[in-house]
This record gives C-alpha cells, structure tokens and sequence, in this order.
C-alpha cells in the first residue's frame, strides 16, 4: 500500500549519510508521529535540502510511504526555528533522542509534539534547559503510555502535600515516608517537588534537581540499559573542558 502526505508540519530529529548522495532522515511529525525518510540527493553540492533537513528544524515536509520508510518528495521551512547553543543545544538533541528511543514509528502524539515545540522555544527565550526538558518529559511519559501518578499516594489514595516526603517508585507510584529514618537520597522526594512537576512550574533550582531524579527513574525503566549518545556526548565534553 503506498501512502501520500502532503505538506505534514515535522520536526526533523536526526540524519545521517545513506547511499552516495542521500540522507536517512528520521523526522517527527505533528500528525504522523515518528516517520523514516529518505531524501534522495540531499548530499550533492548544489542541494537546497542540506541546509534544511538539519536536527530542530521545524519544515513542512511531503512524502511517499511504502513500507517501512518513507521517500521525501519536498520540504519547505514554516517558521523561524530556535537558535539554540551551548546546554540548551544538548538538551534539544537529547529531547531528539528521548523521542526516537520511546516513540514507535506512525503512531501520532499531536499533544507531544506541542510540548517538544514548547520545550524548544521555552529555551531560546531563556527558560533553564533543566526545567524545560523535565516538563518534556513528563508530558512524554504521558503520551506513551508510562505516565506518572504525581497527585496522589499509591494505596491510600491521599492527596500529595507540600512539606511531606515521599518514596518513589517507578513501577509502584509513591508512598508517604512516615518517619525520618524512612528517608532515602535515592528514593525520598518532597511533595513540594511532585506539586511543581505536576503544574510544570520548576523555577526553584533545587525542586528541578528533585525531579529530574524522579523522572530520570521512571525514563530508565523503559530506556533499558543503552545509554543515551547524546548524554554520553554531553559528559565527555564537560569532562574536556574541566
């Protein structure tokens, strides 16, 4: 069965060389979700898509599906896409591969798209990469079916408050530490951080701290044991410059 999409709003995640004069693109789209393109020709001298089918790049992109992936027939730029460097720039690359590892091809995420757009456009206008990836991804988790009970205790069903401490698990949700001997640096999380990740509002340092532990947690079960080339990546270049 061959498949025509026209004019589909995507995001393009990675590329990398594919043939002689061709690029393997994989490209998120707002209405297709996660799709394989390969631009045929996108590597000759004179080709206007090398400038284009760049990672974080939002385009309107046309293509053919038979099979498993996809021919792009054309793309044009739609908007004034982020100019992230340093931090920021490593964070948009990770959100990239956060969305290639748990987004199966085809399956649309339209509210997922929105909030990668937002977490990009949050960090050129200055938001702590820290605080936009978290909010990420959290609403990544959500859309892939691995969201997280940030509202309320596991068995007993309370109501999350500010000033308690909390164990948490990724299979087994959170429960209320009822001693101080219970708290854990691994496991212990204040309701004052799960009340902010659920409102996404993650401006105090120390609460974004708090949840990236949390959902660092939660993302490790389903990423499995391959490290993230893109965290990987980040270190060695910290470690060089040190």
């Amino acid at each position: 069965m061959v498949e025509k999409v026209d004019q589909a709003l995507a995001t393009i995640l990675h590329q990398r060389p594919y043939r002689e004069t061709s690029l393997l693109i994989e490209a998120f789209s707002r209405e297709h979700g996660r799709i394989g393109l390969v631009a045929n020709g996108a590597r000759r001298p004179k080709s206007r898509l090398r400038a284009l089918l760049q990672p974080l790049q939002e385009l309107s992109l046309s293509w053919t599906l038979r099979g498993e992936l996809a021919t792009l027939r054309q793309a044009e730029s739609v908007s004034a896409n982020p100019a992230l460097s340093g931090d920021a720039l490593f964070a948009g690359f990770y959100a990239n591969e956060l969305l290639m590892r748990l987004c199966i091809r085809g399956d649309p995420h339209a509210d997922l798209y929105d909030s990668y757009r937002y977490c990009l456009q949050q960090m050129t206008q200055g938001t702590p990469p820290g605080w936009a990836l978290r909010v990420f991804e959290r609403d990544l988790l959500e859309a892939v079916g691995y969201g997280l009970h940030l509202s309320h205790e596991a068995d007993s069903g309370a109501a999350i408050k500010a000033g308690m401490r909390y164990h948490f698990d990724p299979q087994q949700g959170l429960r209320r530490i009822s001693s101080v001997g219970q708290v854990s640096a691994d496991t212990g999380v204040s309701g004052d951080c799960l009340l902010a990740l659920q409102s996404g509002d993650l401006s105090d340092p120390a609460l974004r701290q708090e949840a990236k532990k949390v959902l660092q947690a939660a993302l490790r079960m389903h990423l499995g044991d391959r490290p993230l080339n893109s965290v990987q990546t980040y270190k060695q270049l910290r470690a060089g410059q040190s």
